[in-house]
C-alpha cells in the first residue's frame, strides 16, 4: 500500500533520523514507564477468519510450532552489532501481558531480516526471546504474535489487490487507511491496536487532514498556516514533540550546511540553538563520524583492492578480516562487516 504509506513516511522517516540528535540534546533519560498495579490483562485477540481445510496455512501456524526450524547460532548479517529492543517484557500484578509498542519493535526487529533468514527461523528467535517471559504473558505473547504475522499477510495482500492505481484522490486515501486501521482490529485486540499503533494511526490521521488543508482552494494563507496549526496541535504530544525536533534537526543541518568552513560560527550557532552543555555533544559526535568516516573511506579503497586481487574465498576472507583489525576497534569492525555484507 505505498500510498497509504506515504501519510507516515515524511514524519517517520525524518523521525529515525533524528532520534540521535534527541538523544544528544539530553544528558539522561530520566523518564521511567510507570505500570499501574491495576492493570488490566491482555484481552485475547478476536477470532481471526476461518480458514478452510484447503487454504494456506496462515503464518500463526509458525508460533510454537512442533517441528522447530534449525537457527543459526549467529545472527543475521544486517543485525549484528545492533541490540534487541528492550522494554518489551511488561506484565501486571497477576503476570498478564501488558502490550506496548517496544513489543511490536521486537517483532519488527528480527521479522527486518526476513530474506536473509526464512520466516520459521524468525520467528522461533523472537519466540526464544518471548520465553524469558513469565505465564501466563509467555502464551499472551506469543498469541499476540501470531495474530500480528496474520495480520501483516492480510496487510500484504490488500497491497496486492489495490495493484497500480493511483490513489491521489483524498477520499480514495481515506478509504485505504481506513480498511488498514480495520485489518489491525480485526486481528488484534484494542488493548494491543492501541499499544502497537496509537500514533501510526494519528500521524495518518493527520497527514490526511493536511492533504486536506493543502487542497482547500477556499482558505487564504494565513487561514491555513492557522489551520495546519491547530492540525498539529491536536496530535498526542509525542508526536508533536517528533515534530518540534525535526524542525530543529531541519535547523541545524541548514545551518551545518552554511557553516561548514567556520568551526567557531558553528559551534557559536549550536550553543546558541542548543545550550553549551549540548553543543558540545553534537560536536564530539560529529567529530566522531568525521572520523569514522574517513577510515570507512580508507578501508573501503583497500577492501576494493583486495576483492579485484583474484585470491580465493578462505584467503581472501582472512586478508579482509586483518584490514578490518587495522581500521577498526573490535566493535566497529563488526558494525564494517554487516555493512561488508549489504554493500
Amino acid at each position: 500500500m505505498k500510498t497509504l504509506t506515504r501519510l507516515t513516511v515524511g514524519l517517520l522517516v525524518i523521525s529515525a533520523g533524528v532520534v540521535l540528535f534527541g538523544l544528544l540534546l539530553t544528558p539522561e533519560d530520566t523518564a521511567s514507564d510507570q505500570i499501574a498495579a491495576n492493570s488490566e490483562p491482555l484481552v485475547q485477540a478476536p477470532a481471526p477468519p476461518a480458514v478452510s481445510p484447503g487454504s494456506p496455512k496462515k503464518p500463526s501456524a509458525l508460533v510454537s510450532d512442533s517441528v522447530a526450524p534449525e537457527v543459526p547460532e549467529t545472527l543475521p548479517a544486517s543485525l549484528r552489532g545492533t541490540s534487541v529492543p528492550d522494554g518489551w517484557a511488561r506484565t501486571d500484578r497477576l503476570g498478564n501481558l501488558i502490550p506496548s509498542a517496544e513489543l511490536r519493535a521486537l517483532f519488527e526487529y528480527f521479522l527486518s531480516a526476513l530474506g536473509e533468514e526464512t520466516l520459521p527461523q524468525l520467528v522461533a528467535r523472537i519466540e526464544s526471546a518471548l520465553d524469558t517471559l513469565p505465564e501466563p504473558a509467555r502464551s499472551q505473547a506469543r498469541s499476540v504474535l501470531g495474530a500480528y504475522l496474520d495480520y501483516k499477510l492480510a496487510v500484504s495482500e490488500l497491497e496486492q489487490s489495490y495493484g497500480s492505481a493511483a490513489a491521489d484522490d483524498i477520499g480514495e486515501m481515506q478509504r485505504r487507511m481506513t480498511e488498514v486501521h480495520g485489518l489491525r482490529r480485526t486481528w488484534l485486540d484494542a488493548a494491543t491496536v492501541d499499544a502497537f499503533f496509537a500514533d501510526e494511526e494519528a500521524n495518518d490521521r493527520f497527514q490526511l487532514e493536511l492533504r486536506r488543508i493543502a487542497t482547500n482552494d477556499t482558505l487564504s494563507p494565513d487561514e491555513r498556516r492557522e489551520a495546519q496549526r491547530e492540525a498539529e496541535r491536536l496530535l498526542p504530544e509525542p508526536l508533536r514533540e517528533a515534530r518540534e525536533q525535526t524542525r530543529r534537526f531541519s535547523d541545524y543541518e541548514q545551518a551545518r550546511q552554511a557553516l561548514a568552513d567556520d568551526p567557531k560560527a558553528l559551534q557559536a550557532w549550536r550553543e546558541q540553538a542548543f545550550g553549551a552543555e549540548a553543543a558540545d555533544r553534537l560536536a564530539r559526535v560529529e567529530q566522531e563520524q568525521n572520523a569514522w568516516h574517513r577510515r570507512w573511506q580508507a578501508y573501503a579503497t583497500e577492501r576494493d583492492r583486495l576483492l579485484a586481487s583474484g585470491l580465493a574465498e578462505p584467503e581472501l576472507a582472512d586478508a579482509l578480516e586483518r584490514l578490518r583489525g587495522r581500521h577498526f576497534n573490535e566493535t566497529e569492525q563488526v558494525r564494517a562487516e554487516a555493512l561488508d555484507s549489504i554493500r
